[in-house]
């Protein structure tokens, strides 16, 4: 598309990252690259985000930084909430029917994106997210190529990024203990990978903990609370 400005939304995981990747050894059409960031993000896509600016800068490629509105604590636990149940504070756990955080996202990225081609990073495998209706104009470029989720952390591997996290045992690789590197608080998170998390990444457990404190609502539903499934986990459950 001749005379439009395009734009790569990239959170840094796998799939954006081996299509951010692909476009540049490829020679697509790239003018800007945007990250939002939730300020809940792992470690390792911080890391992994200031290795490619890097790359951005050498190719003149524009790197922005895009932010909620409001501080992602202060509408999990304090903004003012009149729902279905009545006045309360805050959304609690973003997750499940409640994901106020990718909706948040989208609304900032697709409104910066407006009138641009916007290239976003969903893998030729994952059919029910490619056939969701969206707002602006969406490019694909996994999908065209055909990679599949493993096609992209293998596509990123193969370059030399690892998501890899510091901890008193040593490095840990986020895509060897999670399915997803999300943010660190997203109570989509399944079972294996929180007790993955409460196993080899005790400091984001230790966050988990702090969060949980400060709402009633288990972070995955009724007798999961973060301290039962450290219960549970410690038990060998």
């Amino acid at each position: 598309m001749v005379g439009v400005k395009h734009i790569a939304s990239v959170s840094f995981g796998k799939d954006s990252l081996a299509m951010l990747l692909l476009l540049m050894e490829e020679g697509w059409p790239l003018d800007e690259v945007v990250f939002y960031d939730t300020g809940m993000e792992f470690s390792a896509i911080y890391k992994i985000r200031d290795q490619v600016k890097k790359l951005l800068d050498e190719k003149g490629i524009v790197f922005t930084i895009l932010k909620p509105m409001y501080d992602f604590e202060w509408k999990m636990f304090e903004k003012p909430v009149n729902g279905r149940n009545g006045f309360h504070y805050g959304y609690s756990w973003c997750g499940g029917r409640c994901r106020w955080g990718t909706r948040d996202k989208l609304s900032v990225v697709e409104r910066y994106c407006k009138g641009s081609a916007e290239y976003v990073g969903i893998a030729a495998d994952e059919k029910v997210r490619l056939e969701k209706e969206r707002v602006g104009n969406k490019i694909f470029p996994l999908a065209i190529r055909g990679m599949t989720e493993a096609d992209c952390l293998r596509y990123c591997y193969d370059r030399g990024f690892f998501w890899e996290e510091e901890t008193e045992r040593g490095l840990v690789r986020l895509y060897d203990i999670l399915d997803r590197v999300s943010c660190w608080c997203c109570s989509n998170k399944n079972l294996k990978e929180l007790r993955n998390i409460y196993t080899y990444l005790p400091e984001y457990w230790s966050r988990l903990e702090a969060l949980q404190k400060k709402t009633e609502r288990p972070m995955k539903g009724v007798g999961k609370s973060v301290f039962e499934l450290a219960e549970r986990f410690k038990n060998g459950g």
